[in-house]
């Protein structure tokens, strides 16, 4: 028994308790990690992207509009068409990015918090994006101060 009466009547606790379940019992508790988690809240946002009785597809669709996106860039990649392909790799990534942000139920696009998810695909798809356009020959963005880098670090 987690608690004795005392003098004045009032319990003295000698085992930490939690709070009563609904029955009103109450249980020990442990401050060590439990071997097998079993209660992993999912992500804020991470809930059906439509309703339940939708197909599953449809309560994931904006998973899928990224996923597919993305095979499209990368099948316009191996069809030669490198620029067009990782820009639209870089595109997808920043949609993700946007319907997180916008969006309250992203389904499984969801991963961890709303800040890391919109950190993650803004920064991932900015960088390639970016070096997309600044791929060789023919680069659609120069950065002047880049070649002066990479001569200074070569010949250092």
């Amino acid at each position: 028994m987690p608690a004795e009466q005392a003098h004045g009547g009032e319990p003295t606790v000698r085992d930490a308790i939690s709070a009563p379940d609904e029955q009103g019992r109450t249980r020990r508790v442990t401050r060590r990690f439990p071997r097998i988690t079993r209660d992993t809240a999912r992500p804020e946002g991470g809930g059906r992207a439509a309703p339940g009785d939708a197909p599953a597809p449809a309560r994931q669709w904006p998973l899928l509009v990224v996923l597919g996106t993305v095979a499209l860039g990368l099948l316009l990649t191996a069809l030669d068409m490198f620029r067009f392909g990782t820009l639209l790799i870089g595109a997808a990534l920043l949609a993700g990015a946007v319907m997180r942000w916008i969006l309250p139920g992203v389904g499984m696009l969801a991963v961890r918090s709303r800040f890391t998810d919109i950190a993650t695909y803004g920064v991932l798809g900015l960088a390639i994006a970016l070096l997309a356009m600044m791929a060789q020959p023919d680069p659609w963005l120069r950065i002047p101060f880049l070649k002066d880098t990479l001569h200074f670090t070569i010949s250092q």
